[in-house]
């Protein structure tokens, strides 16, 4: 069966977007998800979202999530922006509408320059619901890596994340010290680790190792998890521009029961057929 695709970039974050609304077809298999995802052998991503048919009248659809190593993902920020822009292009849905993610309902706004704006839910700091091993909650730990300490804030944006603070994200050793982080005893489920350097009351660096995927461009939910763990310190403002590798995003929280939202853009790449 060939199936439609629109591949698609967030800030660099290159997403796979398969709209299977009228189908409702299952998703490819982890195998082939995994041929798909790597350029040799597909049109590659480090995403891929599956839409398809919401069973909530209040959603226009539903979708799930998918890393280039054939695993399922819980949330990502930049894939959501990129499917809600797909999606409001093909049916001309109001500038705000609603769509059903594994983790819940999620709120999508498209503005007139062509961001996109996701409300990515409510932070996580329990640690059994990141989940993370620990006696109790906190807003920083040590995290022991091969005999080195670190001090690391850990959080859940519908999926698992570490923050690191570094004095320059340029030499950081994101894709060492992040492949061990990712797959630490501390971390049942493995994390994303993200590396950032305040820069200002409303500024970051950030570079993110994703699970299942290795340092990508850009991480939506690890812009997400940067600014948030910061903001419990007191260290940022409630609006933050998160520089990334490959561009720029706008995070913003109130704090508390508040969503988290996150601003950048989603670029149409290419289109084609998989089999």
């Amino acid at each position: 069966m060939n199936v439609a695709y629109t591949k698609m970039h967030g800030t660099g974050n290159v997403i796979l977007v398969v709209d299977q609304r009228e189908r409702n077809a299952s998703p490819p298999s982890p195998e082939r998800l995994r041929e798909l995802g790597d350029d040799a052998t597909g049109p590659g991503f480090d995403q891929l979202m599956w839409i398809f048919a919401s069973g909530d009248p209040d959603c226009v659809a539903a979708y799930r999530v998918f890393n280039a190593d054939g695993s399922e993902a819980e949330q990502c920020g930049n894939g959501l922006r990129c499917a809600a822009s797909l999606l409001a292009d093909r049916d001309e849905y109001p500038q705000s509408f609603t769509l059903q993610g594994p983790t819940g309902t999620v709120e999508a706004r498209v503005d007139d320059d062509g961001l996109v704006a996701v409300s990515m839910g409510v932070p996580e700091f329990e640690p059994e619901r990141v989940p993370f091993v620990a006696e109790r909650r906190a807003d920083r730990y040590r995290l022991d890596v091969d005999g080195v300490d670190y001090d690391v804030a850990v959080v859940s944006m519908g999926n698992p994340h570490c923050v690191l603070q570094v004095a320059d994200v340029d030499t950081a050793p994101v894709a060492e010290l992040g492949a061990r982080i990712e797959c630490h005893e501390r971390f049942p489920g493995k994390t994303n680790v993200g590396f950032a350097r305040i820069t200002g009351p409303h500024s970051i660096d950030l570079r993110v190792f994703e699970r299942g995927v290795g340092e990508t461009a850009a991480c939506g939910t690890g812009a997400c998890a940067a600014v948030v763990t910061c903001q419990k310190l007191g260290l940022l403002g409630p609006r933050v521009d998160v520089r990334l590798p490959g561009g720029q995003v706008v995070v913003s929280w109130r704090g508390g029961e508040e969503p988290v939202w996150l601003t950048g853009d989603a670029e149409t790449v290419s289109e084609g057929f998989i089999d």
